[in-house]
């Protein structure tokens, strides 16, 4: 199948990815949009995990407000300051302070949360299972609830709130591969009125 033009610049459009990785893909996947998107992905994702590992010391803070009812105030960081200024980089940590005013998390990542924590939810979670299981059954459905417990209380894992297909450690990864940097949620803070400090 012939690789047009136009199919490339339609997926560059979709994807953000540079146009010669657009053609590749298209033609590894002979002309099929959705397994190109999907190499795409791939690949953006193998990059993000190289990059990972770089400093990431320039950044933004982003506030969000939500009805004069919700604060949110988020630190996000990149490697440079020509990125930090981007348009595309402020929408993303103002779609990130967003989803912590809809979504409340505890954490930014799983790694965050202290053991007894993770330890006492897998007590109580043994504690809810009904009947004479096996123990590997047991250990199975103690590990799937751990995993909700997860996407509610860490933003990383949370599923975007604009694009639930998405979770939120691979919408920075898109855009780490986008942009060529590493980024990084360095902290937040979420302000609700009445709510007590602890």
């Amino acid at each position: 199948m012939e690789i047009t033009a136009q199919m490339v610049k339609e997926l560059r459009e979709k994807t953000g990815a540079g146009m010669m990785e657009c053609k590749k893909a298209l033609e590894a996947s002979g002309g099929d949009f959705n397994k190109a998107i999907e190499i795409l992905r791939q690949k953006g994702l193998a990059t993000a995990q190289k990059k990972a590992s770089r400093e990431a010391r320039e950044g933004i803070i982003a506030s969000y407000i939500h009805m004069d009812k919700i604060g949110v105030m988020l630190e996000l960081n990149c490697e440079t300051d020509f990125v930090a200024r981007n348009e595309e980089f402020k929408q993303l940590a103002k779609d990130i302070a967003m989803q912590i005013a809809a979504t409340n998390p505890q954490y930014i990542q799983r790694e965050d949360i202290p053991q007894e924590v993770i330890e006492k939810e897998k007590e109580i979670y043994r504690s809810q299972i009904k009947g004479n299981k096996p123990p590997q059954v047991i250990e199975k459905i103690v590990e799937g609830k751990l995993e909700k417990f997860y996407e509610e209380m860490c933003l990383l894992d949370q599923p975007f709130i604009k694009d639930p297909e998405k979770k939120i450690k691979d919408l920075i990864s898109e855009k780490v591969a986008k942009f060529g940097e590493n980024i990084k949620i360095k902290r937040f803070v979420r302000f609700q009125v009445g709510q007590t400090q602890e």
